[in-house]
């Protein structure tokens, strides 16, 4: 169906019904809806639905912004790794600038983690094999601010980079739109049910019926289940608090790598002249726009003034992240079992961003009934790995 006949049939279904119709509403306007939206070209009438007054203001707005092949489980991995692709040569006019910088990721480790740099090492090659093991005089070479008793050694990933997490973001949005889609903020769902094959979902701006629901609201998502009758997937809200300080004078910042402790304890990387850095803390909170940790933000600050020496009295601005999860911490992708045109595209903590090209194509192509992509399977991915059915 051409773009100009699905807005003639939007008209006419507004006109005489006061219930719009839609082939697929997709709740929830972070980069993970957005991006599905763009991929679900000439698939009927989309709708994208989002709470808020505007698209990802929440966990895309707050991200990292970090491209890495190495972060996460095999599922996330795969999903980066092919994505790496579109994100470094988007389609002719997706945008208009260049959506990834250089930023090497340097994994940092003690005399007393080598065990741990070890297996990191062996896991990490399997997907990424530029990256690089480095000796502690390596490490300070690339980071000179970190402390030569504090560092043994080191993986570097040569290859990652900063996301233009605004450009990306307001790419999909305006692609989206272009291909048809209507995008509708200041929408919370208020209700959900099933009738007559269909599905009709309420909120404030408007009330649709439509054959397919997708679920892309976050950490709401859960909540998103519920109104629509869905048994729960034990999704987890954890939240990340962030921070950030002035870099000490003379310190030049601007090509030093994403520093990332080989346990987790702490991340730092440079950010728009300052540094950016966090405890990596995970820590279960309810459901909503949560508050920075203090006692977190003071950790982070401990961690990085022993790994770096630097003196931190205090950040200069802290913020936190929710992300979420899920028992195996697998994104939960694809048709709820129990709920006949319920479709999960949720718990992806914290990786949507960096996965968004081949999350939303894998997403679209099952909202489609298609195979799983060869560019996929060949990295180790399958769709029982992020299938809903396995939490059942």
């Amino acid at each position: 169906m051409s773009h100009k006949a699905v807005a003639k049939r939007q008209l006419i279904d507004q006109e005489n019904d006061p219930m719009q119709k839609a082939d697929i509403v997709i709740i929830g306007g972070g980069i993970a809806g957005t991006a599905l939206a763009y991929a679900l070209d000439n698939d009927g009438d989309v709708v994208l639905l989002e709470a808020g007054d505007q698209l990802g203001a929440h966990a895309t707005g707050r991200s990292a912004a970090l491209y890495s092949e190495t972060y996460g489980t095999l599922p996330i991995r795969a999903l980066t790794v092919a994505s790496g692709p579109f994100l470094r040569h988007p389609p002719p006019g997706f945008t208009e600038g260049p959506l990834l910088s250089p930023r090497p990721v340097l994994h940092i480790a003690r005399a007393d983690q080598m065990d741990e740099l070890t297996r990191a090492l062996i896991s990490m090659q399997a997907l990424v094999p530029s990256i690089n093991p480095l000796t502690g005089p390596e490490c300070r070479t690339l980071a000179p601010l970190l402390r030569e008793a504090h560092i043994a050694a080191g993986i570097l990933e040569p290859n990652a980079c900063d996301i233009n997490v605004e450009r990306l973001r307001t790419a999909y949005r305006d692609g989206a739109r272009q291909r048809g889609a209507r995008i509708v903020t200041s929408a919370p769902v208020t209700a959900l049910s099933r009738q007559n094959g269909f599905w009709q979902v309420e909120s404030p701006a408007g009330t649709w019926q439509a054959r397919i629901v997708v679920n892309a609201a976050g950490v709401l998502s859960e909540q998103v289940a519920t109104l629509a009758g869905v048994p729960a997937i034990g999704l987890q809200p954890m939240r990340r608090t962030v921070s950030l300080i002035d870099p000490p004078a003379g310190l030049e910042i601007g090509r030093m790598p994403f520093i990332l402790d080989i346990a987790g304890a702490f991340f730092l990387k440079p950010e728009g002249g300052a540094l950016l850095f966090s405890s990596a803390d995970n820590t279960p909170v309810a459901p909503g726009d949560a508050l920075p940790d203090e006692q977190a933000a003071a950790r982070a600050i401990q961690r990085v003034q022993e790994a770096c020496g630097l003196e931190i009295k205090g950040p200069s601005q802290s913020w936190a992240v929710l992300r979420s999860f899920v028992a195996d911490r697998n994104p939960v992708i694809g048709f709820d079992p129990a709920a006949e045109g319920f479709f999960w595209l949720a718990a992806l903590g914290g990786s949507a961003i960096q996965t968004a090209p081949a999350l939303s194509g894998f997403a679209a192509g099952l909202l489609r009934g298609e195979e799983t992509p060869d560019r996929l399977t060949g990295l180790g991915f399958t769709a029982a790995m992020v299938a809903p059915a396995r939490l059942r």
